[in-house]
Parts: structure tokens; C-alpha cells; sequence
């Protein structure tokens, strides 16, 4: 482990091992040491937890991360290598603390209250709610000035906590990084996710490694909807969830949002035995070969309606070939890559769910 961590640090260009044992508060609060640290202990902690990246891929029914985490997710689920994955949180924290720069600003916890209100009076602010986290927690982003305003005027039963963070991530005032990361991606090779990825942009599964690769790339300036993530996992039917490291403040959100799903913080060795015993009883058999690249799948639970498009039918990459209306909104479903339709795994008016598939492809070359 220590010979890995000296390689994913001289990836990321920083001494990881150091931050992890010796740094102090205030340099771990720098956004462009914490994210690196982040991702590199997620990834560590895989290594710990199966063997082979093959295990994983075999068993585990979906993944997904909060905000940085979503890079440890994309990687931990093939859609990048962990060299692609240290390089790009390495310069998503440089881009974001330098945007962090321009206006003082930062962010605070709201805890309790009712939602509606909660998300009115961050409105009314001129706040952004950053992270809509779910189990009564939302987080507004914005100027010290809005955030002090806020807490001298909160909404009715609720508790304004400041968070010890660099900037307002997740807002417009982190637009610059966005171009700057948007650049780098475009040099990314990506592959299809070999198991659900479930997106913070909506609650959404995806698939197609360069749609996971857009979606990491705006949701730096975009709110992060952990609410709708753990509706999703609910939909998938799952059971038991391992928050891997540094882990705990999800495992929180998990417990009072998704009831009756077993959940683990693994937080040291320790809790190996016991992240080893829920990856048997939870996993999924799931076949490391299988070629989701060959499949457009529903991102949410809805009713689906299928297009003119028919067997035989090429495609490109990017057309829409269906739509899923959800209690929320009907979302254009499109397929991720140029093919051929085989054949459609659904009909019109079917009632689908998260990930699951509906159409077949065979892709084609040429076809764009």
C-alpha cells in the first residue's frame, strides 16, 4: 500500500503520505491538497477491499460519490484509470482553490427545517443550495456576506453551521475551473462504466464513460443532489451500501435517508472483516464481461416511451431514442454510442427502472 500511495503521489505531484499523517488543518483545508487526498484514500481502500478490480466489478450492484468521490466512483468502475483519475482531481483542486480566489465566499450547513423553506431562504439570499444531501441537510454556497446574512436569519427550526471549506464549490463562482477541467477531459480516453454509476447531477444511472466524464467536468459549478442519488439506490434495491474512505459523514445521510439498508463507514483495517462479509451477502452475480456498451439503459424509474426507432436503424452517438417520465420530469434517454438497433427490450409505456435495459445495439464503426 505504501509503495502505491508514492505512486499515486508523484502522479498527483504531491506528497499524499505526508498530508495524510503530519499536515495540519489549515493545509488539508487547501481544496487542491484535500481533493488529491480524498481520491488517492478512496482508491487505496479498494485495493484493500477486493483484490482485483475484477471482484469488484463482479459483485458490486452500483457505485456512486459525492462530489469529488464521483472521480474515485468513475474510477473504481473502469470508466478511468486511478493515474486519470489523481491527475484530474489534482488539477480540479488547483482550478477551484484559484477560483476560490477571486471572491470571498464559502459555505455552510443548514440542518432541519422544512425542505421547501430551506431551499426558499438560500434562494432569497441570493445563496445557491450547493448540496441537496437528503435526511434534512442542504448546504448553500455563496459570499461571506450572503452566508452571514443567512445565519442571522435563518429558517424557522433549523441550525446554520459554517463549514471549514476554501470557497463555494459547486456554484457559478466556480465556472473558471470548469473551462480549464473541460479542456483537460477532452485528452481523457474513457471506457463504459462496467457497473451502474449513479450522477449527482440528478439521481440519474449512466453508463457511457464520456457522459460520466461531462457529468464530473459541470458538476463542479452545478449543486450536488445526494437526495436524489439515494432515491436511485433505493429504486435499484439495494441493501447495503460501504462508505469507503474518508468515510462517515455519507454514512449518516444513508442511515436516516435509505431505512433498513445496511450501512458501513469503513474508516481503518478493522472494518475490513465486516466490509468483507457485507461485499458476500449484498454482492450481486454479475458477469465482468458483460458488454453494457452494447445497451441504452434508463436513468430513472418511470414509464418509458420508445421512438420511431426501429431494428436495423443506425444510429449515432448522442440521438435520443426514448423517454422516461419520472414523478419528477421526463428525461431524454440517448444512446452513448454509434451502432446498429438489434432489437428493443421494452414497449411503449412499459414501466422501467434505474439501469435498466432498453434497447440492444451493435456498434458500428464509421458511425459517429
Amino acid at each position: 500500500m505504501a509503495d502505491r500511495l508514492h505512486w499515486l503521489s508523484t502522479v498527483a505531484g504531491i506528497d499524499l503520505a505526508a498530508h495524510g499523517t503530519t499536515s495540519d488543518e489549515e493545509t488539508i483545508k487547501d481544496t487542491a491538497v484535500a481533493q488529491p487526498l480524498i481520491v488517492a484514500a478512496g482508491l487505496l481502500s479498494l485495493l484493500a477491499l477486493f483484490q482485483h478490480p475484477a471482484d469488484g466489478f463482479r459483485v458490486v450492484g452500483a457505485g456512486a460519490g459525492h462530489s469529488v468521490g464521483e472521480i474515485t466512483a468513475a474510477s473504481a468502475a473502469g470508466v478511468i484509470s486511478a493515474e486519470q483519475a489523481m491527475v484530474l482531481v489534482r488539477e480540479r483542486g488547483r482550478s477551484m482553490a484559484s477560483a476560490a480566489t477571486v471572491t470571498a465566499t464559502g459555505m455552510s450547513a443548514v440542518l432541519g427545517g422544512d425542505p421547501q423553506e430551506v431551499l426558499a431562504s438560500i434562494e432569497s439570499q441570493g445563496l445557491t443550495a450547493a448540496n441537496v444531501n437528503g435526511a434534512g441537510q442542504v448546504v448553500a454556497a455563496g459570499t461571506l456576506e450572503q452566508l452571514a446574512a443567512l445565519a442571522d436569519n435563518p429558517p424557522a427550526k433549523t441550525r446554520v453551521m459554517p463549514l471549514k471549506v476554501a470557497g463555494a464549490f459547486h456554484t457559478e463562482h466556480m465556472q473558471p475551473a470548469v473551462a480549464d477541467l473541460a479542456r483537460l477531459s477532452r485528452a481523457v480516453s474513457t471506457h463504459d462504466a462496467r457497473v451502474p454509476i449513479v450522477s449527482n447531477v440528478d439521481g440519474s444511472v449512466v453508463h457511457s464513460g464520456p457522459e460520466v466524464l461531462r457529468r464530473i467536468v459541470n458538476q463542479v459549478s452545478n449543486p450536488v443532489r445526494w437526495d436524489l442519488c439515494m432515491e436511485t439506490l433505493k429504486d435499484l434495491g439495494v441493501t447495503g451500501i460501504i462508505e469507503i474512505p474518508p468515510a462517515g459523514a455519507l454514512t449518516g445521510l444513508v442511515k436516516r435517508g435509505l431505512k433498513g439498508v445496511e450501512v458501513l463507514a469503513l474508516k481503518t483495517p478493522d472494518d475490513l472483516e465486516a466490509a468483507h462479509r457485507m461485499v458476500r451477502e449484498h454482492g450481486s452475480s454479475r458477469q465482468a464481461s458483460q458488454p453494457t456498451w452494447r445497451l441504452v439503459t434508463s436513468p430513472v424509474k418511470g414509464m418509458v416511451q420508445v421512438s420511431a426507432v426501429q431494428p436495423g436503424t443506425e444510429v449515432a452517438a448522442g440521438d435520443v431514442v426514448a423517454h422516461v417520465s419520472s414523478l419528477r420530469d421526463s428525461l431524454e434517454v440517448r444512446s452513448g454510442h454509434a451502432g446498429t438497433v438489434v432489437e428493443w427490450l421494452v414497449e411503449d409505456g412499459d414501466p422501467v427502472s434505474p439501469g435498466q435495459p432498453l434497447l440492444r445495439m451493435h456498434p458500428q464503426e464509421g458511425l459517429s
